[in-house]
């Protein structure tokens, strides 16, 4: 037991998107009733759950508006870290492509805070509301993993209970043993309701269904430090691989996939019964933010988080 106090679980929060969908940085707006972000939900949520530190990855473009927020913010309830994300932040031996404009993707991104983490570690989302049920559920699998070995875990949604009403989101499908490992995560950029309330994806100018029931990673995730190599490693290959494509990204799923496969790492995949809000568009905005006030009438949440 007392091994376990010393670890600092840390909260690795995905901060660096360009949010271009939703037309404004999205990571800073406010959504609730004392002017809290989503990410200050989550930032609750965790240390309440038992984490200690967070590790924000932003871009230098962001860096002041961001701090100006953020910094001091928490006091002393969490150890507060940041880490940049940029095309040309790049391992040893590889230089930009030419072309290159997009970002290299939430792989790429995850990989930024290798240097400030030490102990097993989770990442999310800086747009999704996740609830705090499954900030526990994660930190209560997290703290009993060996921040030496190669281990993993994932927080599974339902797919309908993850959908905007207002346009197409992305999501990574799961696949399951019958032991609720992980098998391989399926990414799908193109997914969103039809008129007739049923759900549907894109891919390769095809449309094709699915049931709403399918587990999906709202990249609610647990690694332990190893990941970071394997992380390393994919993203060289993936460069090598995709020189020629300026529009490709080293998806996360991209990199657990590759873990599963190539090291045997068995991940399970843990429920909640939580629902989770993104925002990915603003008609999404007053629906999350009807949501939240809902949370602070039930006393789930005070009225102002970190008064």
């Amino acid at each position: 037991m007392a091994k376990n106090k010393v670890k600092k679980i840390t909260l690795v929060v995905l901060a660096a998107g360009l949010g271009s969908r939703y037309g404004s940085l999205k990571q800073i707006d406010p959504f609730g009733p004392s002017g809290e972000t989503i990410i200050d939900y989550s930032i609750y949520d965790a240390i309440r759950a038992g984490f200690r530190k967070v590790v924000f990855i932003i871009r230098r473009s962001i860096e002041e508006e961001f701090k100006e927020i953020f910094v001091g913010k928490f006091g002393d309830r969490i150890e507060v870290d940041y880490a940049f994300q940029e095309i040309d932040i790049l391992p040893e031996g590889i230089s930009v492509p030419k072309d290159r404009i997009k970002p290299w993707g939430t792989g790429h991104a995850v990989m930024m805070a290798a240097s400030k983490v030490s102990d097993p570690f989770a990442v999310i989302n800086a747009d999704d509301f996740y609830g705090v049920a499954s900030f526990r559920l994660l930190f209560e699998h997290l703290i009993n993993l060996d921040s030496n070995d190669l281990n993993a875990c994932l927080i599974g949604y339902r797919l309908k209970n993850t959908l905007s009403d207002h346009g197409y989101v992305s999501r990574g499908i799961c696949s399951l043993s019958e032991n609720n490992f992980l098998e391989k995560v399926t990414e799908r950029t193109h997914i969103y309701k039809g008129e007739d309330n049923h759900i549907y994806f894109i891919e390769n100018e095809e449309q094709d269904s699915l049931t709403g029931e399918e587990l999906v990673s709202m990249n609610l995730v647990g690694f332990t430090p190893p990941f970071f190599d394997l992380l390393k490693v994919g993203f060289e290959q993936f460069v090598k691989t995709n020189a020629e494509n300026p529009k490709s990204e080293y998806f996360l799923p991209n990199a657990v996939t590759q873990m599963l496969k190539q090291y045997g790492v068995k991940m399970p995949v843990i429920e909640t019964p939580e629902l989770t809000y993104g925002v990915t568009y603003p008609k999404d905005k007053p629906v999350v933010k009807e949501m939240i006030n809902r949370l602070v009438e039930q006393g789930i949440y005070p009225k102002n988080l970190w008064k």
